[in-house]
């Protein structure tokens, strides 16, 4: 429902005030459209899109995505749901209801809307790989009954519905596997690796490594990520996706604690504990297609990415002392 007389768009963005949703949200401002930010804050937070509030192309919606919505919008970016383990785990239930009950009613309003919609899917749809790097065409290797399962399936269920909706009602849909992504705005108890391993580092608290460290991961910076997402959004109705975005860069987990050690200097030390269940031992994503159909690949590098991440924490210490009973 685009209208005619402006090129502006009005985009919806669930999860909006999350890590992501709120970087997505600034940029998609900056290029001039109107942005409504829907969050039930389970675990985005108002701090993320403060400096919003006053803007006058932006809006907050506080409403839970496995409900319903009624609203007139150009286009959708459904990017709800708990993505670290921590917080999937906390409510696993909940977290199957949001990415299934949540791409059911964003499909929904897309349908309605006749507009395109975007799913913000994730590696982890390939379990622990044995196949390495992941090519989109890997079908994965998930447990379904795991403590992981609430996550991974759930996702991978909501690819389903969107690829149904696709091909049953031809609805314009834009699929994207993400792969690890750090940077400013991560809850800093969300116990995601690079977050985990910078907090601790600046309060010189132990590093902590699951397993022997040389399970690996790749990461990507989030600006490049949302420059993914928008590229992706942008392509034509034969592009659905699934598509790769991530950093092809491989490190192994001791790699990196050692690389955050040294750049805070902190006087942490590493300390290992058992691997939890099903924690992958390797990732890393094949963006061929990305480079191909988007003509989209990284640029910012890991030391890069890293100090503007640590000096975000940096910022939030005094408070982290708090939280953390240092």
């Amino acid at each position: 429902m685009q209208r005619l007389y402006d090129s502006r768009k009005r985009i919806l963005i669930t999860g909006g005030a999350g890590f992501l949703g709120s970087h997505l949200t600034d940029r998609l401002l900056e290029q001039g459209h109107e942005v409504i930010c829907l969050d039930n804050l389970f675990t985005g937070t108002k701090r993320n899109i403060d400096h919003l509030h006053a803007h006058p192309r932006f809006e907050f919606l506080r409403h839970d995505v496995t409900f319903p919505l009624y609203i007139e919008v150009d286009e959708i970016y459904n990017l709800a749901c708990p993505a670290s383990p921590i917080h999937y785990q906390h409510d696993p239930v909940q977290t199957t209801k949001t990415s299934v009950h949540g791409a059911i009613n964003m499909l929904g309003l897309a349908k309605r809307l006749h507009c395109k919609v975007f799913q913000a899917s994730t590696s982890e749809v390939y379990g622990d790989p044995s196949v390495h790097p992941q090519p989109e065409e890997y079908w994965g290797n998930v447990n379904p009954i795991g403590i992981r399962s609430c996550y991974d399936e759930g996702k991978r269920c909501a690819e389903t519905l969107f690829f149904d909706y696709h091909r049953q009602h031809d609805l314009e849909i834009k699929v994207a596997r993400i792969f690890n992504t750090y940077g400013p705005r991560m809850h800093h108890a969300d116990g995601r690796v690079v977050s985990n391993f910078i907090v601790q580092a600046l309060l010189n608290k132990p590093i902590t490594i699951f397993g022997d460290g040389s399970q690996t991961r790749s990461f990507c910076f989030m600006d490049d990520l949302i420059e993914g997402f928008i590229r992706l959004m942008e392509t034509g109705p034969d592009v659905t996706g699934p598509i790769n975005l991530g950093n092809p860069g491989e490190f192994t987990i001791r790699e990196l604690a050692e690389k955050v050690i040294e750049m805070t200097g902190s006087d942490s030390e590493i300390s290992y504990q058992d691997l939890p269940q099903d924690d992958p031992k390797q990732r890393r994503p094949d963006i061929t297609k990305a480079k191909e159909v988007l003509g989209w690949e990284p640029k910012i590098q890991i030391e890069q990415g890293l100090e503007r991440t640590i000096a975000h924490f940096r910022e939030l210490l005094p408070e982290l002392k708090v939280v953390h009973g240092v």
